[in-house]
């Protein structure tokens, strides 16, 4: 098969998949962390070099608190254990998304995995927590404007590479393939501007229950894509 550079998901499902065993909630997000764990192997043994999951959207903060302390329990609890993991499996781990309203050890956290990972050249993971896409956009422009007010770059510079250079995924290649597991057929806020020519797969599939033969279905249909990026071929 024609293997993905980069595969991005929009993790869905957890809650639903608590419900349906009537169980709490945080129970699927803590079954859906071990899932990333797992694809996170699965995807380096397929050869794919990228994987960035949404993990924690802008708008996630509107849930009920109790729901935002749990995930940010569960998130503290996984960048701590991600650097031995990340190393012993020579992964670079990157966040993504807004830090400056993350507590201060969660922001320590996020630090102290990507200076310890930076020079892994295993598979690229990047985690998007209190990430928007429109958000991340609005925060380029802004930095763009100063810098173009300040003389460090001219109005005449700015074009979609310099755009790009100015996104929380600078150089990170952009999405051949983006899936959304649960059935919800939608972005939801996630990598707008990156997700110009990916493929799209959407599957009803919970994301706790997602694992390889699920990704390699998404890889499957991805191969019968003609990717033509607006020619004509």
């Amino acid at each position: 098969m024609n293997i993905p550079n980069h595969v991005a998901i929009i993790l869905d499902g957890n809650g639903r998949w608590a419900k349906k065993r009537h169980l709490p909630r945080n129970y699927g997000h803590i079954e859906g962390a071990k899932t990333v764990e797992k694809i996170c192997e699965d995807a380096d043994s397929l050869g794919i070099k990228y994987l960035t999951v949404y993990a924690f959207s802008t708008e996630n903060w509107n849930r009920p608190e109790d729901e935002v302390s749990a995930l940010m329990k569960l998130l503290r609890n996984y960048l701590k254990d991600c650097i031995k993991r990340a190393n012993k499996n020579d992964m670079r781990v990157r966040v993504i998304g807004d830090k400056t309203r993350l507590s201060e050890d969660i922001r320590k956290s996020i630090d102290d995995l990507e200076e310890a990972t930076k020079e892994n050249t295993g598979l690229n993971f990047t985690i998007a927590i209190n990430y928007g896409s429109r958000d991340e956009i609005r925060r380029a422009i802004c930095n763009i404007a100063k810098d173009t007010k300040e003389g460090k770059i001219n109005e005449s510079d700015i074009n979609e590479e310099l755009i790009s250079d100015y996104l929380d995924t600078k150089g990170i290649p952009d999405p051949d393939l983006l899936i959304r597991t649960s059935g919800e057929e939608r972005l939801s806020n996630f990598l707008l501007w990156q997700l110009g020519y990916a493929e799209f797969y959407f599957t009803d599939v919970l994301w706790p229950d997602f694992n390889k033969k699920e990704l390699e279905k998404a890889i499957e249909k991805y191969n019968t894509r003609d990717r033509r990026f607006g020619k004509v071929k």
